[in-house]
């Protein structure tokens, strides 16, 4: 962990990188869930209060130094202030992860007011790149809102910062594309469904994505067939599904089937081997012409 006089080691290892913009991007990305205290637990309640316990300041510190030290150089995390404060921390000690984030006030106020308010806040205080929440798309997208997805791109590029697009469902990016938003990059669900909790009969879903039956991507061959026709580099998210898909099914899948990086939700332990894992696949791929062409 570093400490007041030490600084973390230099990112090292095998771990491949990408580009987003002139953003160099590890290919594995720590994500966000588990640094906030938040994970899909469903209504086992209580896994929120044992992570609140466990990932402490200490242990977060702790885990972004793993991260750096095993090749990992980006996290991702929702506008969660004292997450924030501790990635400050870990920088004012010498550590250089870099950030992407995801605004979350509100996007109702037709002058977008707080949400402006809310990125100058990050941009102050030191982020790499932001893109728009797929809470917000999503809901977005739904009420022919689009138009305000474009607007708070505008507001990231006033910024000259990476500005991208989240979401669950594949009609958000849908509708980026047809209303020519061009983003720097997109933020979309993909994970395949071998799983034992997996929905029963996936033809039959209506939405996006389901906390019961816990899915976050409703038709990956789907939505791997439409991103063979996008041109932006692709962060895959929720590859795990919510923990319950293993990290060498998870990336092996995601990563031949097109994404180009992914957000993983890691505890501290969690770290080395997962990113021995992503490495050994990566490295196999990135010599192969895939379907969909590496971007970034």
């Amino acid at each position: 962990m570093p400490t007041e006089t030490d600084s973390p080691a230099a990112a090292a290892g095998t771990l491949p990188k990408g580009k987003i913009c002139d953003l160099e991007v590890s290919r594995l990305v720590l994500g966000g869930n588990l640094l906030t205290h938040y994970t899909h637990c469903r209504d086992q309640s209580y896994v929120l209060d044992l992570i609140a316990h466990y990932n402490t300041e200490e242990k977060l510190l702790e885990t972004f130094a793993l991260a750096e030290e095993n090749g990992i150089n980006t996290l991702s995390v929702h506008t969660v202030d004292w997450t924030h404060k501790i990635m400050k921390k870990y920088r004012d000690l010498g550590g250089e992860l870099q950030w992407i984030l995801c605004p979350t006030a509100s996007v109702e106020d037709p002058d977008l007011k707080e949400y402006k308010e809310e990125i100058r806040r990050l941009a102050d205080l030191g982020a790499d790149a932001f893109y728009v929440w797929g809470e917000h798309t999503d809901v977005l997208v739904r009420e022919g809102k689009a138009d305000v997805i474009a607007r708070c791109l505008d507001i990231f590029r006033d910024l000259d910062l990476p500005a991208g697009v989240g979401g669950h469902g594949l009609d958000v990016v849908k509708a980026s594309e047809d209303g020519g938003m061009d983003p720097d990059f997109y933020v979309k669900t993909f994970h395949h469904h071998d799983y034992p909790s997996a929905p029963a009969d996936p033809n039959a879903l209506e939405q996006a994505y389901g906390e019961v039956p816990g899915y976050w991507c409703k038709d990956p061959q789907e939505t791997a067939d439409y991103m063979k026709g996008v041109n932006k580099p692709w962060i895959a998210f929720k590859t795990m599904a919510a923990g319950t898909i293993g990290p060498q099914s998870a990336f092996e899948y995601v990563f031949k089937n097109g994404a180009d990086f992914v957000f993983a939700g890691m505890f501290d332990y969690e770290i080395e081997k997962d990113v021995a894992i992503a490495s050994a696949i990566l490295q196999e791929e990135l010599g192969k012409n895939r379907a969909r062409p590496w971007q970034g």
